[in-house]
């Protein structure tokens, strides 16, 4: 299908035109808000504002946040890149279109899906996007208008160091990290932010939607070495593990943790500061990029005309439970970055501890722009929450990770129910860390129970793997 055909599709579920309302800042309907939509690859909790990591170097996003609502208790649909943001901009769950793993297409298990981007086509807005909104392996050009670096590249390439790998993890590809000797305007990323910047500073004619997606903290981490020197290697903290983290986790729990992959040669190559390190480095160089879009917006005439929501994919874990990037169901994995800044809805400050999952973006911008709602969005709107942060919410966040393997997390606890049926349960009032699975505890079969009603009723088999993505 071409774009004109997925355009008038999406209309097709609309109205003809918005319904003329006033804001509640103020704005006619024709002076729509714009929409600055900003996504972060593989970002966990390690921003300052979150308080993940207490060496982390965060003050651009950090001050963003305090511009609207954070949400400090946000999840994501899925534990890794390509099913996270397929639902996210489909608004359908990775149990309800088979969109399990990186490398199936959303458009083979959805054709028939109309993008959060198209959503914004449909109601007239300008629709530009940049860098990696969705997975990397598979663009779809018939939600935009335009897209940098083209319709079927999703970033610019980034320099390589001269000879890999830099940790000296042999036959490891891209889990690597190290300095490279160059400057920021050499970065993919920082090309994307320029880019955007430029966007910022034109006249608009109509209200638009930006989609300004950044790679790192995606692995390798390889940006300038000025990112590293923010963290002298022997004063980098490591995150807090327990040796038998896994002994109390079921056999699939422990399977995707694989301790004997990834960790084992960290800690076999006394990588683990250095690896902590590339980490912080490259959420830092994020950081940068995202200061200098927001920058732009804040010289620009849409400042205050601009609803801001930035977002990351999922987590990342560094060892804990002796575990190392995404692909499981516990806390590092499925937390992610999510503030939205809402000019004249959103008080500036706001901090939300309620569950919210990245599946209620597509309706809470449906709201926010006055767009027509859609039927069978699988989120729910955040307005309540955005206008109270402290604002009841029964909603639990369900992630899923493969095929009839899901997370729910409540305020206080996280259930965990694999394919086999066995189970975890965490009680994060007393157990922050996920160290101790209460789930065959008897006296905690009510609280399971509870959180078991939440799990998807449809478990779609997997969409077909027409293609290879990337990690």
């Amino acid at each position: 299908m071409d774009r004109r055909r997925f355009v008038s599709l999406a209309a097709a579920g609309a109205a003809a035109t918005v319904v003329p309302r006033l804001f509640p800042n103020g704005l006619r309907a024709e002076d729509r808000a714009n929409v600055l939509f900003i996504a972060i690859d593989d970002m966990n909790d390690w921003i300052g504002c979150l308080g993940g990591h207490p060496d982390t170097k965060t003050p651009n996003l950090d001050a963003l946040a305090a511009r609207g609502v954070l949400f400090t208790n946000a999840h994501c649909a899925a534990p890794l890149c390509n099913p996270s943001r397929a639902a996210l901009m489909t608004g359908l769950r990775p149990s309800t279109t088979g969109v399990y793993d990186n490398n199936q297409p959303f458009r083979e298990a959805a054709p028939e899906a109309v993008t959060l981007a198209q959503h914004f086509l449909a109601h007239d807005y300008r629709v530009v996007g940049g860098g990696k909104i969705f997975h990397g392996g598979f663009p779809d050009p018939v939600s935009w208008q335009e897209y940098f670096p083209s319709m079927t590249r999703t970033q610019p390439g980034d320099p390589m160091p001269p000879s890999r790998p830099l940790n000296g993890i042999p036959n490891a590809t891209h889990f690597d990290w190290g300095p490279l000797e160059v400057a920021d305007e050499e970065m993919g990323d920082r090309k994307v932010a320029d880019w955007a910047r430029g966007e910022l500073a034109k006249p608009q004619e109509k209200a638009f939607f930006l989609g300004c997606g950044f790679f790192r903290p995606h692995l390798p981490w390889y940006v300038p070495r000025k990112y590293f020197d923010l963290f002298p290697v022997e004063s980098v903290t490591l995150p807090n593990v327990k040796d038998d983290d896994l002994d109390d986790v079921p056999p699939i729990g422990r399977k995707f943790a694989n301790p004997n992959g990834d960790h084992r040669k960290v800690i076999e190559t006394s990588n683990w500061r250095k690896a902590v390190q590339g980490y912080l480095a490259s959420i830092a160089f994020s950081d940068a990029c995202v200061g200098r879009v927001i920058e732009a917006l804040d010289q620009s005439p849409h400042r205050d005309n601009t609803i801001i929501v930035l977002w990351s994919d999922h987590g990342w874990h560094l060892g804990e439970k002796l575990h190392w990037r995404k692909f499981a169901l516990w806390e590092e994995a499925t937390r992610n970055v999510f503030m939205v800044i809402a000019p004249g809805v959103a008080a500036a400050g706001g901090r939300c501890p309620r569950p919210v999952s990245l599946m209620d973006v597509y309706p809470t911008l449906i709201d926010l722009c006055g767009l027509t709602p859609r039927e069978g969005q699988e989120g729910q709107t955040l307005m309540p929450l955005l206008r109270d942060p402290n604002a009841s919410r029964e909603t639990p966040a369900v992630t899923t990770y493969l095929q009839n393997n899901h997370s729910v997390r409540s305020e206080r606890w996280r259930y965990i129910r694999y394919s086999d049926a066995t189970e975890e349960l965490y009680d994060h009032d007393a157990d922050e860390l996920e160290w101790t699975n209460l789930a065959s505890d008897p006296k905690y079969a009510d609280v399971k129970a509870e959180h078991a009603r939440w799990l998807p009723k449809v478990n779609a088999d997997p969409s077909p793997h027409a293609n290879r993505g990337t990690e």
